[in-house]
């Protein structure tokens, strides 16, 4: 039966992605008619190369192309597939899905191949439940994957392709004004388009490289980079932490530094304007929330997630929207402080201007636990 398991995981891809089968040559491609060369697969990659005389003749091709294979290897971590140092171009391998971790059972569901000169990749999970498949290009070209045939566009994009440049003195003065520090931007990596320097780029990165950008004028007018997935907004300030903060803007976060704290995210939008009365979607029709379920394996590593969204209705709704997904349990949330007789402060960024960084500090430390 374990001989049949692997069958199902390493069947060629080119029969899920038959559009791509000119991609591939006959030398890639596996069988069930040598258990010999499924043997050699499963073996070690030190042992292999004794084994096998066409290594020899292959090792100058592979040298060549390592540089491809070490990008395509990045661009496959940023969404989640973990290749480690094992993975053989030309050959067929069994990983653990990033989307569902392979069900209960934990089994390695994500069958992965990488062509022979490390240009190319196609992975699918055979998980009946999941279905995760994709494609990947060394090259700067878009990479494709979605569960079934709902596939979206992942663009791999750099600070030259969007035309962005360190910020200037203009909007390191706008950031001095609120209290951020050119050390906190820098740290940040926030920037200003080259084409208009009225205009900051907030950088989204994940594990250090560059997957999204949210851009917003003095004015207070937003938008996003097309062809971009969703995410937090710092995520690699939550890797492996067992509390965080998550706020409802990008300037939040870093005011948030300002006061101490590293272990904070931002949602990339805005707030709904109220709580929704259904029932909770499933991950697939979630869009308004899908930023989440991309962030998905770094906070079901949390313990505790303190809601510091703005006080407004609308950040209200927000901090419900987001209990119901994250869990009650696990959730607290801030009290802004008052302002006058009348109101509250609304966000992080006005404490921080009007109270210092360290009444913001107070202000985290007393958050309570949620309660709808």
């Amino acid at each position: 039966m374990a001989v049949i398991r692997q069958c199902l995981l390493c069947r060629p891809l080119y029969q899920i992605f038959p559009s791509c089968k000119h991609l591939l040559s006959a030398s890639v491609t596996t069988s069930s008619r040598s258990f010999s060369r499924a043997w050699a697969c499963s073996l070690p990659l030190s042992t292999r190369a004794s084994t096998s005389p066409a290594h020899v003749e292959q090792k100058g091709a592979e040298t060549d192309g390592s540089s491809k294979v070490r990008l395509l290897t990045q661009k496959l971590e940023v969404l989640g597939i973990n290749c480690d140092d094992f993975v053989t171009p030309g050959r067929y391998h069994r990983l653990f899905c990033p989307k569902c971790k392979g069900g209960q059972s934990m089994v390695r569901s994500l069958s992965l191949h990488i062509i022979q000169d490390g240009g190319f990749a196609m992975w699918r999970c055979f998980h009946t439940e999941c279905g995760w498949a994709g494609q990947a290009f060394a090259e700067s070209r878009a990479s494709y994957y979605g569960v079934a045939k709902k596939v979206e566009s992942f663009g791999q994009i750099s600070e030259e392709s969007m035309g962005l440049e360190p910020l200037g003195a203009k909007l390191i003065a706008y950031f001095g004004e609120r209290m951020i520090s050119e050390k906190t931007l820098r740290r940040n990596a926030v920037m200003q388009m080259s084409s208009d320097k009225n205009v900051i780029a907030f950088t989204y990165r994940q594990n250090g490289l560059l997957v999204g950008c949210k851009y917003r004028t003095v004015g207070k007018r937003f938008w996003q980079e097309k062809g971009t997935e969703k995410r937090l907004y710092g995520l690699d300030d939550i890797n492996d932490v067992p509390e965080i903060i998550i706020v409802e803007g990008e300037i939040d976060k870093l005011s948030l530094e300002e006061a101490g704290f590293c272990n904070c995210v931002s949602v990339p939008g805005g707030a709904p304007g109220k709580v929704s009365t259904k029932e909770l979607p499933s991950f697939e029709k979630d869009t308004a929330y899908q930023y989440l379920w991309n962030c998905k394996e770094y906070l079901d590593k949390v313990s505790r997630i303190i809601l510091a969204t703005d006080g407004d209705t609308s950040g209200q709704a927000l901090a419900k929207e987001l209990a119901r997904r994250l869990g009650k349990d696990r959730c607290w949330q801030v009290r802004w402080p008052k302002k006058d007789d009348h109101s509250c402060f609304k966000d992080a960024n006005e404490v921080l201007k009007f109270m210092g960084p360290d009444a913001l500090k107070k202000v985290i430390e007393d958050a309570m636990l949620y309660e709808p």
